[in-house]
């Protein structure tokens, strides 16, 4: 494939943007290489400027779970805009969103619409502390909350694909009431609230995508519930990812877990700018107007994104493609595994419904550490083998895959050829 129109983008993007993007890991930093510039999309398949055209893996990094312009949510999509963009006021979609959202989480009586997932996380921390009246929060690392100031710290995604420990500008006092656990592990966050007695609340992936997919096992996600609730500290469930992707009702529904506070994003939103926090009405009463807890935003609620939100999750719920999502995973987990067999290349694929990624690692991916030992120069090969046979990947070993309504057999068997592709080049590298 050429990329000569990305590259014309790419070095005219540099005069304006940063790294010529908007967000680190469209910079292609860790696979080498410069950025592809998109020009369109459609059902699984994407195109970029250039005219390569791709099966869509990335989905904008999980809101496309329906597939690019779904008929259904595009029409919402145009009688809303034909009514306003936005007012600066409350409108009738709130509240029909709001609703499918509670009624898909138990427990979950009210919500607050924000406009991303980090705005989401930033409110719910927030309004844990103010419940509580304590300040600490057990996070743990290798799970990405959003770029707010003290969830920076072990963050993975991005700060690991650049290889940076944390972030300039954030200073310590931002982070000194941030303590850091290891995922699955419930004796590093034993440890912690056994010598804390100020934990506000322990926040969460339920299943990781920001360190590729990682499942927390049985015993943990159990042990963790329980511990919080005996220790009267929050459980903080960021699904800004797994939410409405993995079943409806979220990772937790699957886990068998019920968060005290729970923050969406990606495909409540059905490719728009939205967020939110969600909980019982005993702990959403905290926020403003009901009480002390200050949080608000001019768009949040905004009329377009309510719309696109209600469409997707209306369609969601009647196609119900969760049973086939798990096939269609154990197929691309086969797929991977017999190619890096065929070529001798050693790989582990964990996956989760609609989640899914190699990590070009022999042993078990359980953590962060884990995940930290793949071998990144592998990846790279293997990315770039897989753009060049038609596969749209992030480019980052630490970032999930997704899966969406739309993919067909032909995509599958033309995934099933780039992989043999890309793992006879990741062998003879």
């Amino acid at each position: 494939m050429k990329f000569k129109q990305s590259e014309k983008l790419y070095k005219k993007g540099l005069q304006h943007l940063v790294g010529a993007v908007n967000s680190p890991v469209r910079a292609f930093a860790s696979v080498g290489g410069n950025p592809v510039f998109i020009n369109k999309a459609k059902g699984s398949k994407i195109k970029d400027v250039d005219g390569n055209r791709y099966i869509d893996m990335v989905l904008s990094y999980g809101p496309m779970i329906l597939g690019h312009r779904n008929k259904r949510v595009e029409s919402a999509i145009s009688k809303a805009l034909k009514k306003g963009y936005s007012f600066g006021a409350s409108t009738n979609a709130e509240i029909k969103l709001a609703k499918i959202v509670c009624d898909a989480f138990p427990g979950m009586d009210k919500v607050r619409f924000v406009n991303s997932g980090t705005e989401a996380v930033l409110s719910a921390i927030r309004l844990a502390r103010a419940h509580t009246g304590c300040n600490k929060i057990v996070k743990f690392s290798g799970c990405y909350h959003g770029h707010m100031d003290a969830m920076l710290v072990a963050a993975g995604s991005g700060l690991a694909t650049l290889s940076l420990p944390g972030s300039k500008g954030v200073p310590d006092e931002a982070v000194k009431n941030t303590l850091i656990a290891e995922y699955n592990n419930l004796e590093s966050v034993k440890k912690h609230l056994d010598e804390n007695k100020d934990v506000a609340a322990v926040i969460l992936e339920p299943v990781t995508g920001n360190m590729g997919v990682v499942q927390p096992s049985d015993a943990f996600i159990q042990g963790l519930r329980t511990l919080t609730k005996e220790r009267n500290v929050l459980l903080i469930c960021d699904e800004v990812m797994t939410g409405f992707r993995s079943q409806f009702g979220g990772a937790q529904e699957l886990l068998g877990i019920q968060a005290d506070i729970t923050c969406l994003g990606k495909v409540m939103g059905g490719g728009f700018p939205v967020g939110a926090y969600g909980a019982s009405e005993e702990i959403m009463n905290n926020v403003a107007p009901l009480g002390g807890m200050y949080q608000a935003g001019t768009l949040s609620g905004n009329p377009i994104a309510m719309a696109a939100g209600i469409s997707t999750l209306l369609e969601l719920k009647k196609k119900n493609p969760y049973k086939n999502f798990e096939k269609t995973a154990a197929k691309i987990e086969k797929i991977l595994l017999a190619a890096a067999e065929k070529y001798k290349v050693a790989i582990t694929v964990n996956r989760f419904g609609s989640m899914i990624n190699p990590f070009f690692a022999k042993e078990e991916i359980t953590n962060f550490t884990d995940a930290q030992k793949c071998d990144t120069e592998k990846f790279s090969t293997f990315f770039w083998a897989m753009m060049n046979n038609g596969v749209f990947l992030p480019p980052s070993q630490f970032e999930s895959w997704f899966l969406c309504t739309e993919l067909t057999p032909t995509d599958i068997r033309n995934f099933s050829i780039a992989v043999d592709r890309a793992m006879e080049k990741v062998a003879n590298q």
